[in-house]
């Protein structure tokens, strides 16, 4: 039988590759969304992969949104927390709801999804979750006070989960991606991305999504039982930890 896949943000970016590379190794993937409904059709429609709109941010709203997936695809095996925003700003100039609305949707959201999942996950004695964190939750960034204290949370949180789930067959794992080739990066003026972040990055290229995906199925399969509570750095050499 199949593991099931769940993929928040499972459908642009580094989540639309990561949930392609599921399939394609033979899982049953479902893929979660906030918000855009055309790119989500679009993924849909192009990859066979069911998609599920739900804001990851309300506990409420996963809770609802897990029981839709498992009782139309089945029991999640593999979680990939994925989603995520920004509301970049420098701190004295941050408003509440930037900071709010980055810990709740980055950071909050692995506990609402976790949380979901795993009773399941221990019921079954088998699990598999994968946190995307970032480099910025390593090293911090300026202007992103919000943003680097939710994935560097993600950090610690994978952590003690990893710890807790150990015993009951699940493992629990982080990612922390560079600068990778999405929507995203492609908006940083080319200016910028030339003079002041390829510099810095010793392979002298961005990432692309589909190397994050590579991480990803490495640390779900079945086989990467003896890791958990690692973080994996895939930045091309900017930051070493």
């Amino acid at each position: 039988m199949s593991r099931v896949a769940l993929v928040t943000g499972g459908t642009r970016g580094i989540g639309a590759s990561v949930a392609k590379a599921l399939k394609a190794a033979g899982y049953k993937v479902a893929a979660n969304y906030a918000g855009n409904d055309e790119a989500a059709q679009k993924f849909k429609a192009e990859n066979g992969i069911p998609v599920f709109k739900w804001d990851v941010s309300s506990f409420e709203a996963c809770e609802a949104g897990i029981k839709q997936v498992e009782a139309e695809v089945g029991p999640i095996d593999v979680l990939v927390n994925n989603a995520g925003i920004t509301r970049d700003s420098q701190l004295h100039r941050m408003k509440p709801e930037q900071w709010t609305a980055v810990i709740n949707t980055n950071l909050g959201s692995l506990f609402n999804m976790c949380r979901n999942v795993i009773e399941g996950m221990r019921a079954r004695k088998f699990g598999r979750i994968v946190n995307i964190s970032s480099i910025n939750g390593q090293k911090g960034q300026f202007g992103q006070t919000n943003y680097s204290a939710a994935k560097a949370g993600e950090i610690g949180f994978t952590k003690a989960l990893a710890q807790e789930s150990a015993r009951s067959g699940i493992t629990v794992n982080a990612i922390c991606p560079g600068y990778i080739n999405t929507e995203m990066v492609q908006a940083v003026p080319k200016d910028v991305l030339e003079k002041s972040i390829l510099p810095l990055i010793p392979i002298g290229r961005l990432g692309e999504p589909e190397e994050i995906a590579r991480c990803v199925l490495f640390l779900a399969a079945d086989e990467a039982g003896l890791m958990t509570g690692s973080t994996l750095t895939a930045n091309g050499g900017q930051y070493l930890a």
